[in-house]
């Protein structure tokens, strides 16, 4: 192929339809052996092709439903974690010291907006 175009749409879905079809003959010859080997008397052997002629459909539809797939990588981006970034202490060395902010009343104080001022509870 000269391009990176992706398949038609045709093209996809009837190499999805050429797919399904060709598992679901794997599993009708899984189904036939499991029963004749189930007549002859093959004991826990039958159990193989039984389990693929179990099996085999849900992978099937799986499939033929997955839609188109990408066609290279260059369609996915990586993961970039938008992180914050790392700490970083002042310049002249000192750690910033918590406690007042411009206009904020004093611990215990009466100038908590929504309490009016009214005395602490007792008891």
């Amino acid at each position: 192929m000269v391009t990176e175009a992706p398949r038609s749409r045709n093209e996809d879905i009837s190499y999805r339809e050429k797919r399904y079809l060709i598992m679901m003959s794997i599993r009708l010859v899984c189904f036939v052996i499991a029963v004749v080997m189930f007549i002859k008397g093959a004991g826990w052997l039958t159990a193989i092709p039984a389990v693929g002629a179990i099996a085999i459909p849900y992978f099937a539809v799986v499939f033929a439903n997955g839609g188109r797939e990408p066609s290279g990588r260059s369609r996915f981006r990586p993961y970039e974690p938008n992180l914050p970034q790392p700490y970083a202490p002042p310049e002249d060395g000192r750690e910033p010291r918590g406690g007042t902010y411009p206009g904020a009343a004093e611990p215990g104080g009466t100038g908590i907006p929504g309490n009016g001022g009214a005395p602490g509870r007792t008891g």
